[in-house]
């Protein structure tokens, strides 16, 4: 009996989901190497460069991968609130001892190895989201459900704002995509677009009666085209002045609350400054490395922008247009190919299953994922402001990897173990 479960077991896993994981990794490893390349240390396994400490880092994410697959899928559902309470500790343990690195005292030093708790323990509050969220709906006018869950993600993202490590924090709103499939009201993530466009506006324009007048066509468009017009009266004035308060108070907040260097990334991006030294300089450079790779890129080892160290943190946060350079055109589209159908793999995946904590945490998987792949490569490609997230299971980090690992693993064993569930 249970060498059938075993065997029932294996052939439920989604092999393919396990094929591009170790594929993307050794791609990732590869880009490492390429990226850090030293000749006095030729060897992939040399523990005195990057790419070697990655080597360790993807062995014990595999074997951690291993060991989950072999688990029981219902550890993940019984002790989803453990884990996100662990996690909680492990946030708090860096205020007393943690370390500044790059402006962010997001990291805890083990020997010589850091840890960032930040980024390994997302998968612990989708746990918890999809625990709370399996067994409660987002019913009409009932915001029990709604302000539990925001509090779910708040709480670690209060914490690790509290480090100055914001890019982290922005990540774990990526989860309200999976509120979102569950019920939740589209207007709470349409709002925030909204103040996205308005404040980038704001920011261009300056004429705060301008982007009013703009807003308030778009809003009269919106009302008069809706199939349910007067339905949207009221949504609309609600909407109409929430855009005009925003935009008034859009360019204080942006003077008050950025630093002068983040204010600049920001100028910088949208064309309204120009610094290609300082602020817009990582940029500048990758857009240089990925655009000399042209089609077919320059080969191996053989990129300029990368052998020179011209672009900065290219094995961590800019490790894509190493990709670019030495494999061009084709070998990003590919690149890109491969994490658009882990994505789409992983929304189908979770749609077929007939647990809802399953689905739920599928979900946030993806729009983790998701997040991380559009802002990491849009930032390389000057199209998105530069906020330091890692390129899932490519950039250099064995915080970041073995998060990235776990969080999609926990999926895959819960989506072996769907058909064993009444």
């Amino acid at each position: 009996m249970r060498e059938r479960e075993q065997k029932s077991f294996f052939a439920n896993v989604d092999w393919m989901l396990i094929i591009l994981y170790l594929l993307m990794v050794f791609a990732g490893w590869i880009s490492i190497y390429a990226a850090v390349y030293d000749e006095t240390h030729r060897s992939i396994l040399s523990l005195d460069c990057d790419y070697g400490k990655q080597a360790i880092f993807i062995l014990i994410a595999v074997v951690t991968a291993f060991v989950i697959l072999l688990l029981d899928a219902k550890l993940f559902t019984s002790f989803a609130w453990v884990f996100y309470i662990l996690a909680i500790l492990a946030l708090l343990s860096v205020f007393p001892f943690g370390s500044d690195i790059k402006g962010a005292n997001a990291w805890i030093k083990i020997g010589q190895f850091s840890m960032q708790p930040g980024e390994l323990f997302k998968w612990a509050t989708a746990l918890a989201l999809a625990k709370y969220l399996s067994t409660h709906s987002f019913a009409p006018k009932k915001m029990d459900t709604l302000i539990v869950s925001i509090l779910i993600l708040l709480l670690p993202v209060g914490l690790i704002i509290l480090q100055n490590d914001t890019g982290t924090a922005l990540v774990y709103f990526a989860l309200f995509i999976a509120m979102y499939r569950e019920g939740m009201d589209g207007r709470l993530i349409l709002f925030p677009i909204i103040a996205v466009v308005l404040f980038v506006l704001t920011l261009l324009l300056g004429e705060k009666i301008t982007i009013i007048v703009i807003s308030s066509v778009a809003l009269l468009w919106w009302f008069f085209f809706s199939s349910h017009r007067w339905k949207s009266i009221r949504n609309t004035i609600l909407t109409a002045a929430f855009c005009a308060g925003f935009v008034f108070v859009a360019h204080k907040a942006f003077t008050t609350f950025l630093s002068d260097y983040q204010q600049t990334r920001i100028n910088v991006l949208l064309g309204i400054e120009t610094d290609l030294k300082k602020a817009g300089y990582n940029v500048n450079q990758s857009l240089i490395a990925i655009g000399s790779g042209g089609v077919s890129g320059k080969g191996f080892l053989q990129g300029t922008q990368t052998k020179y160290n011209f672009v900065p943190e290219q094995n961590t946060d800019f490790i894509f247009c190493t990709v670019g350079e030495e494999y061009g055109f084709v070998g990003s589209f590919l690149v890109v190919g491969c994490f658009a159908f882990l994505i789409l793999r992983i929304i189908r995946n979770a749609e077929r299953q007939r647990s809802a904590f399953a689905r739920i945490y599928g979900y946030c998987v993806a729009s983790i994922l998701a997040f991380h792949i559009t802002v990491n490569i849009g930032m390389v490609l000057g199209l998105l402001p530069v906020i330091g997230i890692p390129l899932p299971f490519f950039s250099y980090g064995g915080s970041s990897l073995l998060g990235f690992t776990i969080l999609l693993f926990i999926f895959i064993k819960q989506d072996a173990n769907r058909l064993s569930l009444l």
